[in-house]
């Protein structure tokens, strides 16, 4: 989908975008050899070929940076198939909702393979250096939620990947709602242990693990690995839907 991709280029935006699928020349390649039957002005022809020879170049180096900075936060999934190789899902656990009256307790990396959970008065602060192996970061809520808390207790990370926040794409296709009623409607099950778990379960686990309670511990944190794991078999499910329904919604206008 990246290489079907047009509004990243300086001065391009959906109007021109959607004029290049219309002609049938999607992909960079096509447009670049079919430039001159498709209807939208010479001025943007010349600023859309230089704009794709930048981004292959780019593309070549994977050089996620330039892409997570001149793509529209909202369209950084369609990077999604160029990047999953260095991906993360990132999912936190906190006692609470906001960053200024809340902390983190649990931090959930899962790399595709690995599912790795860091906790507050242990491990936590490895993350700082674990989130900079990744060109992709992927999270539901993380743009509101995960990433603002992570980033006041640890300013020192950049966030300079890109990052595909689930909860808009999902909506886009008619996934609208947590990510627990996600899971349910793209059947996806938890285990016997984490099922039913809520939000506001995770706090209740934290505070009593503080209070000496081993086994709240290690349910706060299977509960978080299924969230991190799960986040992979979504996006793997929905990626062709989104990329569809892009398609769709943008040529039925």
């Amino acid at each position: 989908m990246l290489t079907s991709t047009y509004t990243h280029i300086p001065g391009i935006g959906k109007t021109i975008e959607k004029r290049i699928w219309e002609s049938g020349y999607c992909t960079w390649d096509k447009y670049l050899e079919h430039q001159d039957e498709i209807s939208i002005p010479a001025t943007r022809k010349e600023k859309i070929a230089n704009g794709i020879a930048e981004s292959k170049k780019h593309l070549e180096q994977k050089d996620f940076e330039y892409f997570a900075k001149c793509l529209p936060g909202a369209e950084q999934w369609r990077a999604f198939e160029h990047f999953s190789d260095s991906v993360a899902y990132v999912d936190i656990e906190t006692t609470g909702l906001s960053p200024s009256s809340s902390y983190i307790t649990v931090i959930g990396i899962y790399d595709g393979e690995d599912a790795k959970t860091y906790v507050k008065g242990i491990d936590l602060e490895d993350v700082v250096e674990e989130l900079q192996k990744y060109e992709l970061l992927v999270s539901f809520n993380g743009a509101r939620f995960d990433l603002p808390f992570i980033q006041k207790e640890y300013p020192q990370i950049e966030f300079n990947q890109l990052h595909i926040d689930l909860m808009y794409p999902l909506r886009r296709i008619g996934l609208s709602g947590g990510l627990k009623a996600i899971e349910k409607k793209l059947e996806i099950n938890r285990t016997d242990e984490t099922v039913g778990i809520t939000g506001f379960d995770a706090v209740r686990l934290w505070h009593e693990y503080e209070r000496g309670n081993e086994a709240s511990l290690e349910l706060l944190l299977e509960y978080n690995r299924e969230d991190i794991v799960n986040l992979k078999t979504i996006i793997e499910k929905t990626y062709p839907q989104f990329i569809e329904r892009t398609f769709q919604k943008t040529l039925e206008k």
